[in-house]
């Protein structure tokens, strides 16, 4: 394999497979910001694969006043799942469970897709009968009465099928602090990407999978050539140097979100160098047989 470099950190001429998925976005807004981000980040709780979480979610950014449909603080949430199906379950549910329930907050269409699922259509016979349509400017709106005043919810949200899941770094370090630092930096800087998302906890994932596993009833089974401890008695990745990795994976509403996020991402883990940081950076994929986005590390250096 070719050695690149960036910053002192070797770069792996390699690549990140990823593939296709269907997309959504809401908005969440709220009398302040608190609440707003509370019902954004319940509803995107147990939402880190679809490998076992059914979608993969998280909170794309905050909008001002100005950028939300009723003047209020507000978050846009990001959802993605393999098919439109799950996509509307898991939607329904989790606006139903985690956003309805929670106080003051108000829940909006985040993407004018090229189809669209439904947010309030159901939703809104919450209201068992007291429920009250709403148009205005060409939108469709439910106000349903709860007991600290009504939530209002627009009817249907937008759909897309441009949607990429997948995208991801790996992060392989002297010792776990050198590990978190590079992955933390990438998070930081992928929060300023709109459109993508890290689905992981806090945007990172120390659990890295392969497909497969010698367990007929596991479909993923835990990254064994990127695992330290068992360096010596498996087919190891790593150098002897190497005593942590870190990942992270990327979500985007389309290809250019998920290949911006990576460079921006694999830019500041290098930024640290490789005393702060990580020694060396590579990318998950599977020879092509996953998916049809491949992004290379090394059109990402420029």
């Amino acid at each position: 394999m070719r050695k690149l470099s960036l910053n002192g950190v070797a770069i792996d001429d390699t690549y990140a497979e990823a593939f296709g998925m269907r997309a959504t976005a809401i908005v969440i807004t709220a009398p302040n910001l608190k609440w707003a981000r509370q019902a954004a980040v319940t509803m995107t709780g147990y939402a880190t694969s679809v490998i076992g979480c059914g979608c993969e979610a998280g909170i794309d950014g905050t909008l001002r006043r100005s950028e939300t449909p009723d003047g209020r603080p507000g978050v846009r949430v990001l959802l993605f799942a393999v098919s439109t199906a799950e996509l509307q379950k898991q939607l329904e549910g989790r606006v139903g469970q985690c956003v309805l329930t929670c106080p003051g907050t108000a829940c909006y269409a985040g993407i004018d897709g090229e189809e669209t699922l439904k947010l309030g259509a159901n939703l809104r016979y919450f209201g068992d009968g007291w429920q009250i349509s709403k148009r205005f400017s060409g939108r469709h709106y439910w106000r349903v009465p709860v007991m600290d005043g009504e939530f209002v919810v627009e009817a249907t949200t937008g759909l897309t099928k441009a949607a990429v899941g997948g995208g991801n770094l790996l992060f392989l370090a002297s010792g776990w602090d050198q590990a978190m630092a590079a992955a933390q930096a990438a998070v930081d800087a992928i929060a300023t990407v709109r459109g993508a998302i890290l689905p992981f906890p806090g945007g990172i994932v120390r659990s890295g999978s392969k497909v497969g596993s010698r367990y007929k009833s596991m479909v993923a089974s835990t990254n064994d050539a990127y695992c330290p401890t068992l360096r010596g008695i498996t087919i190891s990745a790593l150098e002897p140097e190497v005593g942590s990795v870190t990942e992270i994976v990327i979500d985007g509403l389309e290809d250019a979100c998920v290949r911006e996020a990576m460079r921006v991402g694999l830019h500041a883990a290098a930024s640290l160098g490789p005393v702060r940081g990580a020694s060396r950076i590579t990318a998950g994929n599977y020879g092509g047989k996953l998916g049809k986005f491949l992004y290379p590390l090394k059109e990402l250096l420029a």
